[in-house]
């Protein structure tokens, strides 16, 4: 039976991502992300996406395709070297499914076979862009896709620290690689206070999973 975990993730800081910028500047959502395979003589990849037919899009780098009455289709060619959200995951060798960006943040979908390959993605993608957030993560195990595994949105700011913290780490490990004290410290709070943030993250944790 198959399994493996879908992810989702936003990056508000993708960049050069025309994608995003063009949502930001337009101040409408940018969807329908395709990309070509294979590059021009110029070694550049077109990609297109689609804006609501009322958004007024700065043709800087970015040419129209198509109107529709409900929608407007842009096309624009980068470099292969221009950083690339989607491209980085893609080296990994797993496919991003859904593209979209919204107020110059961009949001990705794609499907990997275990956690272990979730945080390498994550961190490859921490270390060439800002503002990643794990959004969602459902377990697929066989026809089933409705099993949320985590959804980072229900903690605060303060929490994700400390539970980020506590899991960088080694907290979480079995035999751990720190203690309570150890991260509190590191955090400049006291144990107690460390103790509150994390069990109020993981009782939010687990209410999203034992109630999905």
């Amino acid at each position: 039976m198959a399994s493996g975990l879908r992810i989702d993730l936003s990056v508000s800081d993708p960049g050069t991502c025309p994608v995003a910028r063009v949502s930001g500047e337009s101040d409408t959502p940018a969807t329908s992300v395709s990309r070509a395979s294979i590059p021009d003589p110029e070694g550049r990849i077109a990609e297109e996406f689609t804006v609501g037919a009322s958004a007024t899009v700065p043709e800087s780098d970015v040419s129209e395709v198509a109107s529709y009455d409900s929608h407007t289709v842009y096309r624009f060619r980068r470099s292969r070297e221009q950083p690339c959200v989607c491209e980085r995951v893609e080296t990994f060798g797993y496919p991003v499914s859904d593209v979209h960006a919204s107020d110059g943040s961009l949001a990705i979908t794609f499907h990997a076979p275990d956690l272990d390959a979730v945080q390498a993605i994550v961190s490859d993608l921490r270390e060439r862009f800002g503002g990643i957030e794990l959004r969602k993560l459902t377990e697929v195990d066989g026809d089933s896709t409705d099993l949320v595994f985590v959804d980072r949105s229900r903690l605060t700011a303060r929490q994700r620290e400390v539970v980020r913290t506590a899991y960088d780490m080694g907290y979480f490990e079995h035999p751990k690689r720190s203690n309570a004290g150890d991260v509190a410290s590191e955090l400049d709070v006291s144990r107690a206070t460390f103790r509150e943030h994390l069990a109020a993250a993981q009782r939010k944790l687990l209410d999203a999973i034992l109630n999905a």
